[in-house]
């Protein structure tokens, strides 16, 4: 009996090695029950005797593990006043089982961000979403959550960080968020499950829970939960706008050394300059009303886009913009970090 409880021993972990490999990264689905069974034939004075075997079932157990990941290796890039923007995560469930993820988010008060960076202030209206439409980026089809609904094992999911931006940030202002899964139960499509419970007492015949998740951003290992950060950084256009006016002509001298008497036409230039290391302006509307003691010269027009070198205005721009009501009009298309474009326009003094 007791040789035949040996072989019995070793032909059933032999058998269980086998059936102990995982078909992907989560393994074995959790719950699943696993059975050897041991056949025996013998004689007995050359006699078939009755043939004996030996069966084990065990229950695979529970291993929770998930992890989130930020999406791309650089930092959001975000303006001042800007809402919805976006910093992605990816959540995957590494589990051997089905489960619900809750998922939240922190701002961090100061300390290092992501990329080298460190964070001085809070974003506002932060939420979550997934890209339940599975267009690969954020958009209007997209889900609000709270959690992911019931993650199947090696399963992961798009997650967004959507947040506004205040109009008062600059240039390499830095806003660090942290998003955070954890595993709850998942007990069926529509409802969050309740937390996870780890096994702590020997192994039972049923199915018993494992937390082996590792340490992320801002929590523990083995906790059920997983945490990674990502950050927003501020790129604000600094403009600065200059505006100076010359002499062209004059009734009594002409365009030598004229001055400025009635009958004088002057030319105003409006230089609209943007500091380096910041963000290319768009769109700039520029509007002037004409002095009450002159008169627009509508046979120069208006000139936009034009250049500065050395702080004096080019006679480079093209005719644009618009007059009407008194008040000069032009849109400069961009100014690019560390250039200047101008609106130039006359008028002549009455």
């Amino acid at each position: 009996m007791t040789r035949l409880s040996h072989w019995l021993g070793a032909a059933g972990a032999m058998a269980l090695v086998g059936l102990a490999t995982p078909a992907a990264a989560a393994g074995t689905q959790a719950g699943t029950t696993i059975t050897n069974t041991v056949t025996v034939n013998y004689k007995v004075g050359g006699v078939d005797q009755t043939q004996q075997t030996a069966s084990d079932t065990f229950t695979v157990d529970r291993k929770v593990n998930v992890t989130v990941a930020e999406v791309g290796t650089t930092t959001t890039q975000v303006s001042p006043g800007q809402s919805n923007a976006v910093t992605t995560f990816s959540v995957t469930n590494l589990s051997n089982a089905t489960l619900d993820f809750a998922l939240t988010v922190a701002q961090q008060t100061g300390g290092a961000g992501a990329h080298s960076n460190t964070d001085n202030f809070d974003v506002s209206n932060v939420r979550v979403f997934w890209d339940s439409n599975n267009s690969g980026g954020y958009d209007s089809g997209d889900a609000q959550v709270a959690y992911l609904d019931e993650l199947a094992a090696d399963t992961a999911r798009t997650v967004y960080v959507v947040s506004n931006v205040a109009t008062a940030r600059v240039t390499g202002d830095v806003a660090v968020v942290t998003l955070t899964a954890t595993g709850r139960e998942g007990l069926g499509v529509g409802a969050q499950g309740v937390a996870l419970v780890q096994t702590t007492t020997a192994n039972t015949a049923n199915m018993d829970t494992v937390f082996a998740d590792g340490q992320g951003a801002t929590d523990a290992a083995r906790d059920a939960a997983f945490s990674a950060k990502d950050d927003y950084t501020v790129l604000a256009a600094a403009l600065s706008v200059t505006k100076v006016s010359k002499p062209i002509s004059d009734p009594v001298n002409g365009t030598t050394n004229p001055k400025l008497i009635p009958g004088a036409v002057v030319e105003y230039c409006i230089a609209v300059a943007n500091a380096t290391g910041g963000a290319t302006a768009s769109s700039v509307d520029l509007e002037d009303v004409v002095p009450t003691m002159t008169t627009f010269d509508s046979a120069y027009g208006i000139k936009l886009n034009g250049t500065v070198t050395g702080g004096v205005c080019n006679s480079d721009g093209t005719s644009g913009g618009a007059y009407a009501n008194g008040t000069v009009t032009g849109q400069l298309p961009s100014v690019a970090a560390g250039s200047a474009r101008t609106l130039m326009f006359r008028v002549t003094i009455n």
